[in-house]
């Protein structure tokens, strides 16, 4: 496991890897452990290790330039869904109109008072804003974990 850089002070010692594409891990260590020290990882054997093995898997082989395995806690359409709602609260927190929102995310064009009360492209973006404010109030945790079966 090959650093790029290394920064110790009084407290920490920092380091960065390389993983590819012109980004870096930033490790941080504790009081007294050195960037040439072998490090370990603890895996609690609760239910959430499952998620925890496989973000050691992708962390292992980050570290040692190998490909790294896609993260399979969300699916395409569940980032898709992020993204926009993430895009819906930066619009409104800018004070853009739902309708402003709607015409960015879904390219809705500019529609009638009517138009815009019958549109699915309104309750769409009803549904994005309130989805990003239930992430914003500790929801995101959710993104961590699989979902699974009790």
């Amino acid at each position: 496991m090959a650093s790029d850089h290394r920064h110790v002070t009084s407290e920490t010692s920092h380091s960065l890897h390389p993983v590819g594409k012109g980004q870096h891990l930033h490790l941080v260590l504790a009081e007294g452990v050195s960037a040439d020290t072998p490090l370990a990882a603890l895996v609690p054997l609760g239910s959430e290790g499952f998620d925890r093995v496989e973000a050691i898997t992708r962390l292992l082989a980050a570290l040692h330039g190998r490909t790294v395995p896609p993260d399979t806690r969300l699916t395409r359409q569940q980032r898709a869904r992020a993204r926009r709602m993430l895009q819906a609260f930066d619009g409104r927190r800018a004070g853009a109109t739902q309708q402003e929102i709607a015409e960015v995310i879904f390219r809705t064009g500019k529609l009638t008072r009517d138009q815009w009360q019958a549109a699915s492209a309104r309750h769409a973006v009803i549904g994005l804003i309130a989805g990003a404010q239930a992430m914003i109030a500790g929801g995101y945790r959710k993104l961590l974990k699989h979902r699974r079966r009790p």
